[in-house]
């Protein structure tokens, strides 16, 4: 895996972008991580709102709203741990949607609430290009052992 401590910020974003062979479900969404905090633990990714992350009313499905924060607070727990020894592995998601979206550009932000030596528990906000709060979800990641 990946550790922060001796790479750039630009370094990170690329691994960040490319990471995996194959392609991820996170590739397939359009999900771009655009900017990482080093300092301050957090980051931030978009993802386009278009007929493929849609339910069948036309409106942003609360899945895919779901796997871009799964995907943010997967990557900050695995960006921040020693890669070389452990995993961070999801165990809980709390996700609430709370308003819908057609079309569009959506930005999310992760931070950490705890980042402890076994758990992280961290904070996701997904917003529209207005600053509206579309989800916000909280997710639990186990840190374990490699």
């Amino acid at each position: 895996m990946y550790y922060t401590k001796d790479k750039s910020k630009e370094e990170i974003l690329a691994f960040l972008n490319s990471w995996g062979d194959e392609v991820t479900l996170a590739k397939t969404l359009e999900i771009k991580f655009i900017d990482i905090d080093i300092e301050n633990e957090t980051m931030i990714a978009t993802m386009p709102v278009q007929p493929k992350v849609h339910q069948p009313f036309g409106i942003l499905h609360g899945g895919a709203s779901c796997v871009l924060a799964e995907t943010m607070g997967s990557s900050l727990s695995n960006i921040f741990i020693d890669g070389e020894k452990y995993y961070g592995v999801g165990t809980n998601i709390n996700s609430n949607h709370l308003r819908s979206k057609k079309d569009g550009m959506l930005t999310a932000f992760a931070r950490f609430i705890r980042k402890g030596k076994t758990m992280h528990v961290s904070e996701i906000e997904i917003r529209d290009e207005k600053g509206q709060l579309i989800n916000h979800t909280t997710m639990t990641n186990n840190i374990i052992n490699k």
